[in-house]
């Protein structure tokens, strides 16, 4: 969540970003914010002030005392027990006005960075790099017309393909569970594990650390990311035990450093997980929930970062080149978005998504969002680092990325290398597949 010290010190601004996220009522939002901290502060100077003159009459009571005026000195019991009991409703004004200053915060949006567009929606949405040509500036998914032809006639979708080459059952997954839990079958499984071990290879490749996390959390761990309160309709929820379901590995890796305090010599630290992840997608319909190209349940590979303010930008343009070099191996035709205002997430400072091309639906699809969230998550996490030669820690910066969310990666190869022979295998995973060619 925001910052107080931000809010109080930089207002216009804050007030300015939530309006690029048009975010709605924005200044009504902050005043909100600013008047319950008054509320809070002067609480808590009636509280200092009652507790400094308890201290002072309480000195008094006992040379009352040995002085033999126990008169007076009950009289200054008295006022003694009067400022304690204001004193307790100070101190619970002070709890009161914390507990709503802490509603309030968790309700609004991170702001986003300068460089963020504006624009509302993903149309709006600047395309700044593609395989397929050299970006203008201000290329926007509204006017971008350049899609790739593969060469391929009469190009099969891929829950076509899956059928073809039994790969794999929509409907099993249907009868087993219910619909967007699929069963991978034979060489589908393969390519699953095939890509997950690459992923993975390339992520160690570039110094992340596997961590093999639950992916059922506590309510306080969806609260430190920011998935709570905000999202809890779209994550499965266990009511007995009160656990969640985890929509992406970045919710427990990011928590390890929950209450933490770190050295700055340790950062950034860099992490990968991969996960099964569950996502209720309530509200999905029509041809973009076909196949693989929604899921309740899918597997996806994380990279996470932790990181001090003045290198956050320079981990996040790392963590964008190697999903970038991912998808190039991978040889598929992909663009790099960045993020306009109206379309970032709740708690992005700014995002971009990488897209790549589905040559039998005509259309991209979304297989990464690479994320900084400046210091919102690690506010609400209360994770810090303590600057070399300072006492006083600071918060850090998290950062986290899809690298890569399977699903529809697997759409995308088994649509753009469908050959008459069977389904090409892209060169960096046939020494993971054992093969060259699903026929």
């Amino acid at each position: 969540m925001l910052t107080l010290k931000l809010i109080n010190e930089e207002t216009e601004r804050v007030i300015r970003g939530l309006e690029k996220k048009h975010f709605p009522n924005a200044k009504e939002a902050i005043d909100n914010v600013l008047a319950v901290d008054k509320k809070r502060r002067e609480a808590q100077q009636e509280l200092d002030k009652s507790l400094n003159e308890q201290k002072q009459l309480s000195g008094q009571i006992g040379r009352l005392m040995k002085e033999g005026k126990k008169d007076e000195a009950e009289q200054v019991k008295a006022q003694v027990a009067a400022l304690k009991e204001k004193s307790k409703q100070m101190d619970e004004a002070m709890a009161n006005a914390q507990e709503e200053m802490t509603t309030l915060l968790c309700q609004i949006p991170n702001i986003p960075y300068d460089e963020v567009p504006e624009g509302k929606a993903a149309e709006d949405n600047h395309v700044v790099k593609s395989n397929l040509r050299e970006c203008k500036e201000g290329d926007t998914v509204g006017n971008w017309d350049v899609n790739p032809k593969l060469g391929i006639e009469n190009p099969l979708p891929h829950w076509e393909l899956a059928k073809k080459y039994n790969l794999i059952d929509f409907d099993l997954g249907v009868k087993i569970t219910g619909a967007g839990f699929p069963v991978y079958i034979g060489k589908g499984a393969r390519l699953q594990r095939a890509l997950i071990n690459f992923f993975l290879d390339e992520a160690r490749k570039s110094g992340y650390t596997e961590i093999m996390p639950p992916t059922v959390v506590n309510a306080a761990s969806g609260y430190g990311t920011g998935q709570l309160p905000d999202k809890e309709g779209q994550m499965y929820h266990c009511e007995v035990d009160d656990f969640y379901l985890i929509p992406t590995a970045e919710v427990p890796v990011t928590n390890i450093y929950r209450d933490v305090i770190l050295d700055e010599k340790d950062l950034p630290i860099k992490n990968c997980a991969y996960t099964e992840c569950f996502r209720r997608e309530a509200g999905s319909y029509g041809k973009d929930v076909r196949g693989l190209n929604r899921l309740h349940e899918f597997s996806k590979i994380e990279i996470v970062r932790i990181d001090k303010p003045e290198h956050s930008k320079e981990s996040h343009r790392e963590m964008l080149e190697h999903v970038e070099g991912l998808l190039k191996k991978l040889e598929l035709p992909y663009r790099i978005l960045l993020l306009c205002g109206g379309d970032q997430s709740f708690t992005s400072a700014i995002c971009y998504d990488f897209e790549v091309y589905s040559e039998a639906q005509g259309r991209w699809l979304e297989v990464s969002s690479v994320s900084n969230f400046d210091t919102y998550q690690a506010n609400r996490l209360k994770c810090r680092y303590r600057p070399e030669g300072s006492k006083k820690p600071e918060l850090c910066h998290t950062l986290n990325g899809s690298a890569l969310a399977l699903p529809r990666i697997v759409a995308a190869l088994l649509e753009n290398n469908q050959t008459e022979n069977g389904i090409k295998i892209p060169a960096a995973l046939v020494p993971y597949m054992g093969c060259d060619i699903i026929d």
